[in-house]
């Protein structure tokens, strides 16, 4: 059995036969088929659950396939779906008027099996280059949005010290000029640091990568490093675990993970904050990591906002937490993980994201 794919195709006949065929012809090749009888069957079924393609009859009782047709092309939740006209009819005038109002394809029966796969898989294909076509842009557009809304800020504070180092460079003591020269130093660090992180979250889209059994305490170690200072001046009291379960990853896009959750808990564990890192194998055959601090804890509703999609960062900003979070979702999502947090007020957070086990390897 050749199973390509496991889109979901909706088959709308009013003739049983017809469409155990096509259901067989598509079932056999890893399809998901849902068959409709009729128009407003077919109507329903759509509404409930959207196919990723559509092969549909014209001549049918009750709503013809052009109705069928012209009403999901009328709304704009359906209107994208691809739809493939498979009918008996074959003048030139029906053709045109299947194109007309909105069909992608024509089919005239009795149809050759490899005409209908053939045709099938290029507009299921054509849907996902327009679907991956559609992310990337609204991913660069929250990209030019985030780049404007983060950088904005710092860039404005800078503007305005410079200013004032400008106007009033003579009458100011070398104490203040010290204050002032300082301040204009840490916001030009935070607004590099927001330019990494976006050249960071665009790259790792991009980029493919080796995975490799990890050697996580020397990545945790190195997280820790780059750190040390903001460890130091907050007096981070950290625990850390005997042995790592050996996991599979990209060493580099880890170390992101871990330093964001590590930065996540100093601004947000208590007083002094105090994390807790530790991993365990699951049963699912991936490892858990985790961050714990013993900070205030968060709202269902704070913690529905963090891990936001990168697209929905110009709608959705977590205070604090959006960008970094959006990198670790990403980075785990690319190395076949899943990120998440448990929380509850007063009880401080939990940051955990999970990596495929190494199945022949040994703990660190």
């Amino acid at each position: 059995m050749d199973i390509s794919d496991n889109s979901t195709i909706l088959i709308v006949d009013d003739t049983p036969e017809n469409l155990r065929l096509l259901a067989e012809i598509l079932g056999k090749r890893g399809y998901k088929v849902r068959p409709a009888r009729s128009g407003p069957t077919a109507l329903a079924s759509v509404k409930a659950a959207h196919p990723d393609l559509i092969l549909l009859d014209i001549l049918m009782p009750e709503m013809d396939g052009y109705e069928v047709c012209r009403r999901l092309k009328a709304n704009p939740a359906t209107q994208d779906i691809p739809v493939i006209f498979v009918t008996a009819l074959s003048e030139t005038e029906n053709i045109l008027h299947a194109f007309a109002v909105g069909g992608v394809d024509y089919i005239t029966k009795p149809f050759q099996v490899e005409e209908v796969m053939a045709r099938v898989k290029t507009h299921l294909a054509l849907q996902q280059t327009r679907k991956e076509l559609e992310v990337q842009i609204a991913e660069l557009d929250a990209f030019a949005h985030t780049v404007a809304h983060d950088l904005k800020s710092p860039l404005s504070v800078i503007s305005g010290f410079a200013d004032t180092l400008v106007d009033l460079s003579n009458a100011l003591s070398p104490a203040e000029l010290a204050d002032y020269l300082s301040a204009v130093q840490r916001t030009s660090h935070k607004a590099i640091n927001i330019i990494d992180e976006l050249l960071l979250l665009a790259s790792v889209r991009r980029e493919q990568v080796t995975v490799q059994p990890l050697d996580m305490a020397d990545i945790v170690a190195a997280s820790q490093r780059r750190l040390e200072s903001v460890l130091a001046h907050h007096q981070v009291q950290i625990s850390l675990p005997g042995c790592w379960p050996s996991a599979i990853g990209y060493a580099p896009w880890v170390e992101e993970v871990w330093t964001n959750y590590l930065s996540n808990g100093i601004k947000y564990g208590g007083q002094p904050p105090h994390l807790s890192l530790g991993a365990e194998n699951q049963s699912n055959g991936v490892v858990r990591f985790w961050v714990s601090d013993n900070g205030p804890g968060l709202s269902p509703t704070e913690q529905s906002r963090l891990f936001t999609e990168f697209t929905r960062l110009n709608q959705i900003r977590a205070e604090g937490h959006g960008l970094g979070l959006s990198i670790v979702r990403r980075i785990v999502h690319k190395l076949n993980g899943q990120a998440g947090v448990e929380s509850q007020p007063g009880q401080g957070s939990t940051f955990y994201f999970t990596l495929p086990a190494n199945q022949f390897g040994s703990a660190d």
